[in-house]
């Protein structure tokens, strides 16, 4: 029977926890700096840079590199489970919204009345591939700074 070693309060869900956060602080400075406006909203919002997503589930399997060893089985899953989650992201949510914007587009030349533009559907759902790659290595660097190297 293997033995998992037991981490006191959790700690590889807070590092995962600790990086979602940073990663959705980020998106409000980075909307300060590029569209000068104070957006609280974003703290919220899926999509945009860097992957939350990303860092979370990346800041995740690198903590539990670290304390178990990149050769322990639970590191293999979640590895897997960020390759999926970070796929996800990048491909399925980023065309997603694509589909969106473009039936946006579509309702709005159609200029139904009885049509609510209130009701039109969220663009920003998934990342491009850079705003994947960064959320990954805030991910490492969160897990790194918290786990050591």
């Amino acid at each position: 029977m293997h033995y998992i070693k037991q981490i006191s309060n959790n700690n590889i869900l807070w590092v995962a926890i600790v990086s979602w956060f940073i990663a959705q602080s980020l998106k409000v400075v980075i909307t300060l700096v590029y569209e000068h406006k104070l957006d609280f909203r974003q703290f919220f919002a899926s999509g945009g840079m860097p992957s939350s997503h990303s860092s979370f589930v990346v800041a995740l399997t690198i903590s539990i590199g670290q304390l178990y060893g990149y050769d322990h089985v639970l590191f293999a899953i979640a590895a897997v489970f960020s390759f999926i989650v970070m796929y996800d992201a990048a491909n399925v949510r980023l065309h997603a919204g694509k589909q969106a914007a473009m039936i946006n587009q579509i309702i709005a030349v159609l200029e139904d009345p009885n049509l609510n533009p209130e009701e039109r559907l969220k663009e920003i759902l998934g990342h491009t591939p850079l705003q994947v790659i960064a959320g990954g290595i805030l991910g490492i660097l969160v897990a790194l700074f918290f786990f050591g190297g």
